[in-house]
């Protein structure tokens, strides 16, 4: 199962760290506190809008390129997660089995 938080909180990982920013200047520049921006980014909090809103801000992007981002890897994990159709041979009959395994 999916879980957006988990996926948000990589984006928003993946995007500080590409940016070579520490979760301190990002805490201080969306004035989100150091732990909290800490539990988005491991994916076991849950953010409001408005905070997302102002992580956002501190990362120098608009929540609808974040939620973008967010939206592809959500897509690349379903896709990963879709099973596949594989094409398989009839089934062997239980007196077929007793008599291989004999």
């Amino acid at each position: 199962m999916i879980l957006l938080r988990h996926e948000l909180g990589e984006v928003l990982r993946e995007i500080r760290q590409d940016q070579g920013r520490t979760l301190r200047d990002v805490a201080a520049s969306s004035s989100v506190s150091l732990g909290y921006l800490s539990e988005l980014e491991r994916g076991t909090k849950e953010a409001s809008s408005e905070l997302l809103a102002a992580v956002c801000g501190g990362l120098g992007l608009s929540l609808s390129e974040v939620l973008e981002l967010v939206r592809d890897r959500v897509e690349r994990v379903e896709t990963f997660g879709t099973p596949v159709s594989l094409p398989v041979g009839p089934a062997l009959g239980a007196e077929t089995v007793s008599a291989s395994a004999a």
